[in-house]
């Protein structure tokens, strides 16, 4: 690696540590710095569009970050892009966006929607895309599957073990877990992902795992990635792996 890379793991509607992440790489890198979003701006915490507006504001002033695609932000795009909302078949019997495990509810109450005991579907999703800000939908809709650069391949939750890179699909990209995370193998990059919450960043020879959590109120960890070393940004400076 020639130049410093920066990733921040999932968000999930935390603003105010989105924006104290972003600090922290500012403070090592500068405003120009390389960011890579592994996916799950939104859903459980407090202020998923307050996220995605952070995103959009700074995509839009020409800013070198790239957004990756997670499994809840999936669900959200799924739920409001017309004509009609659509349910992720990866999900549970019984589970939808709204499910208190999933964290759809406190998505919809960020954007001024509150979710009814009793209502189609259909209508809610009606009256959610009447509410979304210009460019947010699109937003969504234009997050990456994955992004690679050089020896390193970005993605939300992970590979599918013995498939080439070229060749992996989108379900896997946002939703594998147990098959990736117990496979030791090179998978022809050195991943880093988010998905899986761990108490600290997991950084193993074949991956780094940097969802710690902020989705239940634990921290929000921003990674840096120079020549073959690997740095956690702390309130007191990098930390090397």
């Amino acid at each position: 690696m020639t130049e410093t890379i920066y990733a921040i793991g999932d968000i999930h509607g935390q603003r105010a540590l989105l924006e104290e992440a972003l600090s922290r790489i500012e403070a090592d890198g500068g405003k120009d710095a390389n960011i890579v979003f592994l996916g799950d701006y939104v859903d459980r915490g407090p202020d998923s569009k307050g996220v995605i507006d952070i995103l959009c504001e700074g995509l839009a002033a020409g800013r070198n970050w790239t957004c990756i695609k997670g499994n809840h932000d999936r669900l959200f795009e799924w739920f409001v892009t017309p004509p009609a909302p659509r349910n992720d078949p990866h999900l549970l019997v019984g589970y939808h966006w709204f499910h208190p495990n999933l964290g759809g509810i406190e998505t919809a109450a960020s954007y001024g929607l509150t979710v009814p005991e009793r209502v189609r579907q259909s209508e809610l999703a009606e009256e959610m895309r009447a509410l979304l800000p210009d460019g947010h939908l699109r937003f969504l809709q234009e997050l990456k599957p994955f992004h690679r650069v050089g020896p390193l391949y970005f993605v939300h939750a992970g590979v599918r073990p013995g498939v080439p890179l070229e060749d992996q699909v989108e379900d896997d990209l946002v939703w594998i877990r147990q098959e990736f995370l117990m496979d030791q193998r090179d998978h022809g990059a050195f991943i880093v992902h988010g998905h899986t919450p761990v108490d600290t960043p997991d950084f193993r020879p074949h991956r780094l795992n940097l969802d710690t959590g902020a989705g239940y109120g634990r921290k929000l960890t921003a990674a840096a990635f120079e020549g073959d070393k690997v740095f956690i940004l702390t309130p007191s400076g990098r930390v090397r792996l």
